[in-house]
């Protein structure tokens, strides 16, 4: 059943996420990505504190932070990691995961494409 609800969410995330890059902009910054990334956080944030009041199932939280943030975003799940380690108090840690998970990221595309470019 766990895999089902995530199935199911991450169907979901990802159609909605497509629908927002589809709208069309005519400006240099990507601002479908950035819509996304900004509301996948706020979703999660929303998720989570749902779950912790124990108003949902685990499947239904599933669901909803795995399947539908999941499939729309994985940037809100790398924001909250972000905030778990800040709330903990590791600021510091948090901050280097935040910068090297944004940097090696890039980087990993760079890579990626010269992988292929070259072969």
């Amino acid at each position: 059943m766990k895999f089902l609800m995530i199935g199911i969410g991450g169907g979901i995330g990802a159609i909605l996420r497509y629908l927002i890059s589809a709208v069309p902009m005519k400006v240099s910054f990507p601002v479908q990505t950035f819509v996304t990334n900004v509301l996948g956080a706020i979703l999660i944030g929303v998720v989570v504190e749902v779950v912790a009041g124990k108003q949902v199932s685990q499947n239904w939280s599933l669901f909803w932070r795995v399947g539908i943030c999941g499939g729309f975003t994985t940037f809100s799940t790398f924001s909250l990691e972000t905030y778990n380690l800040i709330e903990k108090g590791n600021t510091w840690i948090a901050l280097g995961y935040a910068v090297l998970s944004v940097v090696l990221s890039v980087v990993g595309v760079f890579i990626g494409r010269g992988i292929v470019r070259a072969a």
